[in-house]
């Protein structure tokens, strides 16, 4: 059985929605959603900010990096997105950062996937190796939300993901985060894909085991990838997010205690060095 690890409370903040069933859905499934956290509208702004964001990555070297043929994931700064405050400052989010994690949660992370037409399934993974904390305690470090830009339909290579994978812990799997194809009949079996729609939010640990699959659309699929520590997660090490002194002045102080970042006087693109070798070929 799962333990949920005993977190101090934030007593300074709004206690924001009730999100124990979440919890519980990450624990057991590893995945958990709100759905219409934002109207479309918010949604079609984001996939303008994404696409302003990837042709200016993929026109400088290190720009973006291949998760896969015709699959990218571009790492951007939070002033590129002009609804940046609204998603990590969303009451859901809040509180199951918090639930999750503890007060003390850091934003490390922002970035975005696009898989292109003829992207192929990626082989079954987890983002990083299980840390001691989730291994030893069964608890949870870090969580990754995911925001579509575009209404997911099935031929677009929907996110797929085994739930009760986060616990998956074998010698077999290569550098700790890909399991051997013997394994594979057990994520097949359990296997569920997502059709998020514009608005939508979805949170997961990023230990359950999941894959892109193949787009046999002509159209892309954006999706934004927000990245949050607890104290004891190490993920920033792979990031180099930043925000300007301008930019850092209009954040609400609720914001600035949680993003654990550089202030600087000007921003410098981002070169991508969150590289995942074993997904740059695709499942074949």
């Amino acid at each position: 059985m799962s333990t949920r690890p005993a977190r101090s409370e934030d007593t300074t903040a709004d206690p924001g929605p009730d999100v124990a069933d979440d919890v519980e859905a990450l624990y057991t499934d590893g995945v958990t959603a709100r759905k219409g956290a934002f109207a479309p509208a918010w949604a079609d702004r984001l996939r303008e900010d994404v696409e302003t964001a990837f042709e200016a990555a993929r026109s400088r070297p290190g720009g973006a990096v291949g998760r896969g043929p015709h699959r990218y994931y571009v790492e951007i700064h939070p002033e590129q997105l002009r609804g940046f405050v609204e998603l990590v400052d969303h009451p859901w989010v809040r509180s199951l950062c918090t639930a999750v994690l503890g007060p003390d949660y850091r934003i490390v992370e922002l970035g975005f996937d696009v898989p292109l037409e003829g992207a192929v399934n990626q082989p079954w993974h987890r983002d990083f190796p299980m840390p001691e904390e989730t291994r030893a305690e069964r608890r949870l470090t870090s969580l990754a939300f995911n925001v579509t830009c575009v209404d997911t339909e099935q031929d677009m290579g929907p996110f797929e993901i085994a739930p009760g994978t986060q616990w998956d812990d074998s010698p077999e799997f290569d550098h700790g985060m890909f399991p051997p194809r013997s394994h594979y009949p057990r994520y097949e079996d359990r296997a569920v894909r997502k059709y998020p729609l514009r608005g939508d939010i979805s949170a997961r640990t990023a230990l359950t085991i999941h894959r892109g699959t193949r787009n046999e659309s002509a159209k892309s699929r954006p999706v934004l990838v927000l990245g949050v520590d607890g104290p004891e997660a190490t993920n920033s090490e792979r990031h180099d997010t930043a925000v300007t002194r301008g930019f850092w002045q209009t954040l609400p102080e609720r914001v600035r205690r949680h993003l654990a970042c550089p202030v600087v006087d000007e921003l410098t693109p981002i070169t991508q060095k969150h590289t995942i070798e074993g997904l740059v070929m695709g499942e074949a």
